[in-house]
């Protein structure tokens, strides 16, 4: 079992970097005002089992072998900034919403929970810094847990970790959504700014180096 030392320090930073502007929290952020907590929540959900995904790759170790791939992180480079693209173009044009209670695709939990799912998967950052985070958190002195169990333990933690903090994002922005509910130009202006934050994410991506 990992020290507590080592568990404090591991949950100090986790919280520290799930709390640090990012798509994901942004995106949590900014649907959680515009369409309510629920929202946010699903998303959130979503996300959350993509960054399972990228702790089960990365604890078998697929994820050393993806960054060898050129070509495949290109791909999901691509994947992603098209992905962003695409919501900053939606961000721009949504129509304000006057009855949410009738605006069934906005509470589709299965839709929702797959954009976060693909958000967080066509993120190829997301991989390569778990394989640069996790490992340095295990340790050998703990031979009767094979690494790959602790870097598993370790992601779950960290997922956990982003389920809450995102969670409580999810919640606290869910008043602001009661407060410009009806309010056309403040959720124009929201939608605005989130498309602007989106456009600003896939150009992030689209310049960054792996």
């Amino acid at each position: 079992m990992l020290s507590i030392e080592t568990l404090i320090a591991f949950i100090s930073i986790s919280c520290f970097l799930c709390l640090l502007p990012g798509p994901d929290n942004i995106f949590v952020l900014s649907q959680s005002a515009i369409n309510g907590r629920k929202n946010g929540i699903s998303i959130t959900i979503g996300l959350c089992i993509g960054l399972l995904i990228h702790t089960s790759l990365v604890s078998l170790g697929i994820a050393a072998i993806l960054r060898e791939s050129t070509v495949t992180l290109e791909i999901i480079r691509v994947i992603g900034v098209c992905y962003l693209s695409y919501l900053a173009w939606g961000a721009f044009n949504a129509k304000p919403i006057y009855h949410q209670e009738h605006a069934s695709d906005f509470h589709d939990t299965k839709v929702l929970i797959k954009k976060g799912l693909i958000m967080n998967l066509s993120n190829p950052k997301i991989i390569i810094f778990f394989m640069a985070f996790l490992p340095q958190f295990t340790t050998n002195s703990t031979s009767f847990i094979p690494a790959s169990l602790q870097l598993f333990y370790l992601g779950l933690t960290f997922v956990i970790i982003a389920f809450i903090l995102f969670t409580l994002i999810s919640y606290l922005s869910g008043f602001l959504n009661n407060a410009i509910s009806g309010k056309p130009s403040i959720q124009t202006i929201l939608n605005k700014i989130t498309s602007l934050i989106f456009i600003a994410l896939a150009i992030n991506l689209f310049v960054s180096h792996f």
